[in-house]
């Protein structure tokens, strides 16, 4: 249990990470679009050969369809909502700017709040696959591992710039994104304990519905986050992920 909840706070600590080093040294949006669409890359890569790959494995095709129509759904539902308390800007280093250009985001603390909750509802699904992947006393998905990791950094480095600039103080900043950590670990410690005696067809619409809620996630903020900062280059940089990810399942 206690590598379950390891892994789970190590992969959602990279948004911790990436927080501390925005904090630290300026980096130019151009390549933080970079960072952005590599791992979008990789996301996907791991969601089409991890996710999707042990849901089609476990069950039927049908339970696949379900699972990932139901997550890309909800989670743009939770989009939605989350859109109009402050966390639609979430991943984006100037959220500061497009905030002022929104009228719904206008309250700062507000908008810090719903960085925070978007952030959580992004780890969740990730870090319950996660855990899910020690059942049985196998390891750790590395593909899965480096591909939540790598993902988490720019939004760290993104939503961070964005927050300090909207007002947040850094103490505060940090405390947030240390509470994703926990909830990231709790989520990994989740998955490994209630899923492992789980029906093959209960975990296959779970995996699946992780899928579809990354898939989602990806095309609603990372994509458009990417190639706002990095422009035409970033197609390069996200396939340079998903054959990232292709190379470390086959390691």
């Amino acid at each position: 249990m206690g590598a379950a909840f390891f892994w789970g706070a190590l992969s959602g600590g990279a948004v911790l990470l990436g927080a501390i080093i925005s904090m630290i040294i300026h980096i130019p949006r151009k390549i933080l679009g970079f960072i952005m669409a590599f791992g979008v890359g990789v996301l996907i890569g791991a969601a089409t050969f991890e996710l999707l790959q042990e849901s089609l494995d476990k069950s039927e095709l049908q339970n696949t369809l379900i699972g990932f129509i139901a997550g890309s759904f909800v989670f743009t539902a939770i989009e939605g909502i989350l859109s109009r308390h402050g966390g639609k800007h979430r991943k984006r280093s100037n959220a500061h700017e497009l905030k002022q250009d929104d009228a719904k985001d206008s309250n700062d603390s507000g908008g810090g709040l719903g960085i925070f909750i978007g952030t959580v509802m992004d780890a969740i699904p990730e870090s319950i696959m996660l855990g899910t992947t020690l059942i049985g006393g196998k390891g750790v998905s590395m593909l899965l591992l480096l591909a939540i990791f790598i993902s988490n950094i720019p939004e760290g480095l993104s939503s961070t710039s964005g927050m300090l600039k909207s007002g947040q103080s850094k103490g505060k900043v940090v405390g947030l994104f240390v509470a994703v950590t926990v909830v990231a670990g709790l989520s990994a410690l989740f998955g490994y304990i209630f899923l492992d005696h789980a029906d093959p067809a209960v975990i296959s619409i779970i995996s699946s519905f992780a899928a579809g809620g990354i898939i989602t996630m990806i095309g609603a903020t990372m994509m458009p986050e990417a190639y706002e900062d990095g422009g035409a280059l970033v197609g390069l940089f996200t396939a340079a992920g998903v054959i990232t990810s292709i190379i470390l399942d086959h390691l």
